[in-house]
């Protein structure tokens, strides 16, 4: 087992942007990730198991729901504490902040905004806990970059709805106590279920064979005729807005884990450069392995303004969607390059388990998809600055 010998880039001194509380809050989480995540992570990658053991420690830092009221059981953390919470989680493991990030951002957000009193008081403390883990159900097998399409449904019945339909890619699925499910009703209208597990006609197969978020659980979310007590139904907010406000904060949360993967390759990369000696010196020493340095510590710096920025205008309700799939795509890009160019720098010994950047490189592959694809959040871009949409 290799020693964790991560020390953080800061080539700007933003350490000198965050309040004492961030930097505590960031520091907590660094240190946990060395003590449980580092030692267990590269084997959990290798057999295909997300490590549960990992639950209620990601819980007891505060990575489940960090900005949701105390009163519900959260830790009434700002944003900024949330991207700080998910840079850190990333630099261990993409499906680790994975976890984090679908339990806070889309099962946890929703209950909040858009649950009723009795919804939140039975469901945020024991998501906060660890207790219940939770997902979210939006991306069906047809329908990924187009949610609207949907052909997932309720139909009243009277005294409760009867849900079905599936459900796919669906992080935390094949252990999740509660989904956050998206379905159209009878009027095309698109509603917030809770679906529990053990409701008869709902199952989560897992999904096997993937070579990319290994330490990550996902799977398929299946609906036969499920009864939903009317009471499980998301009363404060309903149509397409309201699932893509949760993934505003899921992607939000993508901007700052990515860099924390990258800076992990980085500092990988830097600290192989400086020790690998070939014709007589550290590769370091040569101009094209100094080329690449530089640019990941410019590219990474960049991206640390960027999200810092869009920090702030969260944590002042100023941020638009558009400004947040601008830093996703940014982020995200940034950081499988720079995993590609550290793997390049570490020549073979980059593709084997000792060191963590190939995991990285393999993660990202599915991060620049997820959330909303690295086209679409350019599409995005592109319809905020000219007003005309270009999706179809």
């Amino acid at each position: 087992m290799s020693q964790d010998l991560y020390q953080a880039p800061d080539y700007y001194q933003l350490d000198d942007l965050l309040t004492e509380e961030h930097k505590l809050i960031r520091d907590a989480a660094r240190d946990w990730v060395k003590r449980e995540v580092s030692p267990i992570i590269e084997q959990a990658a290798q057999d295909a198991k997300f490590p549960t053991s990992i639950v209620k420690g990601l819980a007891e830092i505060g990575a489940f729901g960090p900005y949701i009221p105390e009163e519900y059981g959260g830790a009434g953390l700002d944003q900024m504490s949330y991207g700080l919470i998910m840079q850190e989680i990333e630099r261990g493991d993409s499906g680790v902040r994975s976890t984090a990030s679908v339990q806070s951002s889309l099962v946890m957000y929703p209950i909040w905004k858009f649950g009723s009193e009795a919804q939140k008081q039975k469901y945020l403390p024991k998501l906060a806990s660890g207790e219940f883990l939770g997902c979210f159900g939006l991306t069906e097998p047809d329908y990924g970059s187009n949610p609207g399409g949907m052909v997932t449904n309720i139909k009243d019945m009277g005294d409760h709805f009867l849900l079905n339909g599936a459900k796919m890619w669906i992080s935390n699925a094949p252990f999740a106590d509660v989904a956050v499910v998206w379905a159209k009703n009878e009027e095309g209208r698109i509603k917030g279920v809770l679906v529990e597990r053990g409701m008869e006609g709902f199952s989560t197969p897992e999904t096997h064979n993937k070579w990319s978020l290994r330490a990550s659980s996902t799977g398929e979310l299946i609906f036969d005729n499920v009864k939903i007590p009317k009471d499980n139904i998301l009363p404060n907010k309903d149509g397409l807005g309201a699932p893509l406000l949760c993934l505003d904060s899921a992607r939000y949360g993508i901007a700052w884990g990515a860099i924390g993967a990258a800076m992990d390759c980085y500092d990988t990369a830097l600290r192989y450069a400086k020790e690998r000696v070939q014709f007589d010196k550290p590769i370091g020493a040569y101009q094209l392995q100094q080329k690449k340095l530089a640019e990941m510590i410019t590219e990474i710096t960049k991206a640390q303004l960027l999200t810092w920025r869009l920090g702030t205008l969260r944590n002042e309700d100023k941020a638009t969607s558009a400004q947040i799939s601008m830093a996703k795509r940014n982020n995200v890009e940034m950081a499988i390059n720079i995993a590609r160019e550290a793997r390049q720098i570490l020549g073979a010994m980059g593709i084997t388990g000792e060191y963590s950047i190939m995991r990285h490189m393999m993660n990202l592959e599915s991060v620049i998809t997820y959330e909303g694809t690295h086209d679409i959040h350019l599409l995005i871009t592109g319809f905020d600055i000219t007003g005309l949409p270009a999706f179809k």
